[in-house]
């Protein structure tokens, strides 16, 4: 019988099981779970006031036949707060969205 228990580990075997022993015992792992999970409901946070603000829009113009400059500006901010949440979500950047490393933004994001 061929068992797979008595057989010696092969080195890149061990050392794949430390690196993952090391990844789940990482501090800064866990960290960085938390904090995806918590801009992860910021998002959604911010997605349902993107909503609001297109309906609002929509309402707005469909009375006064313009559209609101307030609640443009607003969409904007909300957009380029979505692309920084995104790419913190994607793994594109170590830093945090508002409110934890970066400012609320201002203006559209640099290209």
């Amino acid at each position: 019988m061929n068992d797979d228990t008595d057989a010696p580990k092969l080195p890149v075997e061990q050392e794949q099981r430390q690196s993952l022993k090391s990844n789940v015992k990482s501090r800064s792992t866990w960290l960085r779970l938390f904090f995806v999970l918590v801009v992860v409901i910021l998002y959604w946070v911010c997605a349902t006031v993107v909503g609001a603000v297109v309906a609002l829009q929509c309402f707005w113009l469909l009375f006064t036949g313009e559209t609101n400059e307030k609640l443009r500006r607003l969409g904007q901010k909300l957009a380029t707060y979505i692309y920084q949440v995104i790419r913190y979500l994607t793994f594109a950047t170590e830093e945090r969205p508002f409110p934890f490393d970066a400012e609320f933004p201002t203006e559209p994001p640099a290209v």
